[in-house]
């Protein structure tokens, strides 16, 4: 049985890569105010966990930076809900929206930065949780195959 292209992809991901979870107290629109610190096994001989902590050390900071706004605004919208009709919970979409962008900034530094040379990416991915229906997003590091390393540099 042949996979076609993009099942292979999948397949390949799905083996090679690790996902970072949220292990924050605050969850505004899926995205948590921290993410596990903790080096994975899997990334062992592949990164430096000194690199790694320091990746995630940058994406804690601007998680942390960008939800205080966002809650702020969520519960204020939730206050005037009812007199603005639901309008004032857009602010906090959109400074959530901000967050997730600077989010995906500081990725790209850090990806151009290190993690490009050996073979690696970092990304921001929406997944759905496991026991809800709830969506989240969490860091994924998947490896670079060969041709996309080509095609960068």
């Amino acid at each position: 049985m042949e996979l076609d292209n993009s099942e292979q992809q999948e397949l390949f991901k799905k083996h090679d890569s690790v996902i970072i979870r949220g292990s924050g107290n605050l969850t505004v629109f899926g995205l948590c105010n921290r993410y596990n610190d903790g080096f994975p096994s899997a990334l062992t001989a592949k990164v430096a966990p000194e690199e790694f902590a320091e990746t995630v050390n940058k994406v804690n900071r601007e998680c942390r930076k960008c939800l205080r706004a966002s809650l702020k605004a969520l519960v204020l919208g939730c206050l005037c809900c009812c007199c603005s009709c639901g309008l004032a919970i857009l602010p906090s979409i959109l400074l959530n929206h901000r967050a997730r962008r600077q989010i995906n900034k500081v990725l790209a530094w850090e990806n151009t930065r290190v993690y490009h040379k050996i073979g690696l990416n970092w990304s921001l991915c929406k997944t759905q949780c496991e026991r809800s229906s709830m969506v989240e997003y969490v860091l994924m590091i998947e490896p670079i195959r060969r041709l996309q390393i080509l095609a960068i540099d």
